[in-house]
């Protein structure tokens, strides 16, 4: 509970610049080939794909989002490793918010997403830095729907995932000009859970007090 509730604290914390909220979660896809060229759509007619095809492997995909101003990126990457985890914080922290006082990252407890992997990927000196620039929160196990960016990637898969992709270039193409349109939008996260909800909606997960 008390994971839960440190990061709902966050999540109503008002924006700030100088300390951006930044949600970061990722996910696999499947990549699939045709060995039948569909056949195009038609006036009257769907799009027609053959039952066999052949599989290419799979696509890491980090999705990073700032809900509070509506605007996300995506990494695709050939792996999940602390290697590519760390890349993508090197990138927020000083790159995308160089100016920044912290980074406030919310992200899950899987074994890639710690401190350690920045040891992994810099030197000594740089991984430091790095971390010194983040406050991190991790969301509690079994907890996953605590992160916006969990909400963020359940959108990409509906709206630009749900299909044959045959190769990491073709998921870089597609997952760019749907980040682009959403970002162009603005749309953002109205979250309204609260720690006063949870309190009542989960008192049974509570341990119980005299």
């Amino acid at each position: 509970m008390a994971a839960m509730e440190d990061v709902l604290e966050v999540y109503h914390r008002p924006y700030d610049e100088t300390r951006p909220l930044v949600c970061l979660d990722e996910a696999s896809k499947q990549l699939i080939g045709e060995t039948v060229v569909p056949i195009p759509a038609a006036p009257g007619r769907l799009e027609r794909f053959d039952h066999e095809y052949v599989r290419n492997g799979t696509a890491n995909l980090f999705m990073v989002t700032m809900p509070l101003l509506g605007w996300r990126a995506v990494h695709v990457t050939e792996r999940r490793t602390a290697l590519d985890f760390a890349e993508v914080v090197r990138w927020l922290v000083e790159e995308v918010h160089e100016e920044a006082e912290k980074v406030v990252l919310v992200m899950d407890n899987l074994n890639t997403h710690k401190i350690a992997s920045l040891y992994e990927a810099f030197p000594p000196e740089r991984a430091r830095r790095i971390a010194g620039k983040l406050e991190i929160h991790h969301t509690p196990k079994h907890g996953s729907w605590l992160n916006m960016a969990e909400i963020e990637l359940s959108v990409l898969a509906r709206q630009c995932l749900d299909r044959r992709i045959e190769s990491s270039e073709e998921l870089k193409r597609e997952v760019a000009a749907w980040e682009e349109d959403r970002n162009e939008r603005m749309v953002g996260i109205r979250w309204q859970f609260t720690t006063a909800d949870a309190r009542i909606k989960l008192h049974r997960l509570y341990p119980a007090t005299q």
